[in-house]
């Protein structure tokens, strides 16, 4: 007899497919789908609290390079890029939130200890994320 026929009982001889049954698909389908169900959902939320995580890291870097920048030159920088330019940051770093550079909502000092009016004092008193909606913890982004 030749590789992959089996004898039956009456002495004929019938081909063996190789293969799985629709019913063992079936089951491997099915537990694929449970484990997907589980994993994704924490996937997910992984990459929401490392997105807020970056977010806070960004925001505390970029206050600390304002207040070295106020503190060796008596005032506010006029714009992120001079932060950059005099190497207080090496770049500005994207909103983790929205990706996007352009989107972070700077904040003008009112009026410098002084009284010197918010122009002369420089334009970057502090930095807020302007992305929208709430982070994990119920306040919104643009509060942080």
């Amino acid at each position: 007899m030749g590789a992959g026929t089996v004898t039956g009982s009456n002495g004929a001889s019938r081909k063996r497919f190789k293969g799985f049954t629709l019913i063992e698909l079936m089951v491997v389908m099915t537990i694929v789908a449970l484990l997907i169900a589980v994993a994704v959902p924490r996937y997910f939320h992984s990459v929401d609290k490392a997105r807020e995580s970056t977010l806070r890291h960004d925001l505390n870097v970029m206050r600390e390079a304002i207040d070295k920048f106020y503190g060796d030159h008596e005032r506010y920088p006029a714009s992120l890029e001079e932060l950059v330019s005099l190497h207080y940051l090496r770049a500005v770093p994207p909103d983790p939130i929205t990706g996007s550079r352009e989107t972070w909502v700077l904040i003008a000092p009112e009026v410098n200890v002084n009284g010197v009016e918010a122009g002369s004092a420089g334009a970057v008193y502090d930095i807020r994320s302007g992305a929208p909606g709430n982070g994990r913890d119920g306040t919104a982004y643009a509060e942080w």
